[in-house]
Formats: C-alpha cells, structure tokens, sequence
C-alpha cells in the first residue's frame, strides 16, 4: 500500500524553526517529483516546495527562507523552515502530485497522508 507520513510540526514562536519529515513507502520514491503543500486554516492548498533530482523549486512566499531536501535511501524528504511566520501557520502535507495538480484541487485527497501541524503564534 503506497503511503506517505509527515512528522515534525509543532507550535512555535514568530522567528524560529522547525524541520518537517516525511516517509514514504509502497512506492519507489526515488522515481518521484516530491513537493510540500500546505493549507492554512479557512484557505485553500498552497504548493510550497519540490525537488527531484534538479534544483528545487518554492513558492515565493517561502524562498530564501524554507530548504527542502531528500534522502532516496530512506525513502524521506524534509523541509527545514527558518524565519517561521504567522503565515506560516497550516497543515502540511508531502505528496507525490505535481504542482500543476496540487493546482486543481480544492482539499486533499484521500490518499494524501494525515499532514503535519505548523502554529506559529507568540
């Protein structure tokens, strides 16, 4: 069964850190274009960033402060985020869709994983 775990959130405060995990399995991830997605309370999925094998891609409104990352042997790609805003705040989610997918949809699908929580708050 291919599925896809996220780890890492928490609630932090405007200014500092987090890393997010995310496994995969059931699949050959090494295969696959892995992006982040986010969807911040009341809003729609925001793509974040991807990576394959190329240079990785963000969303403006994360460059320069987000570094997404992989580790094909372990199956597990992660997003260090530095500089956390208010607007950052969201369910994140790591998915095997590409970006002009994530685009389409309107709320996750079912075969998304659970997400991780991201509250950035004083």
């Amino acid at each position: 069964e291919r599925q896809l775990v996220e780890s890492g959130g928490g609630l932090v405060q405007p200014g500092e850190s987090l890393t997010l995990s995310c496994t995969g399995s059931g699949f050959t991830f090494s295969a696959y274009y892995m992006s982040w997605v986010r969807q911040a309370p009341g809003k729609g999925l925001e793509w974040v960033s991807g990576i394959s094998t190329d240079e990785p891609t963000y969303a403006d409104s994360v460059k320069g402060r987000f570094t997404i990352s992989r580790d094909n042997a372990k199956s597990a790609v992660y997003l260090q985020m530095n500089n956390l805003q208010s607007d950052d705040t969201a369910l994140y989610y790591c998915t095997t869709d590409s970006p002009a997918s994530i685009a389409t949809l309107t709320a996750p699908p079912p075969d998304w994983g659970q997400g991780t929580q991201v509250t950035v708050s004083s």
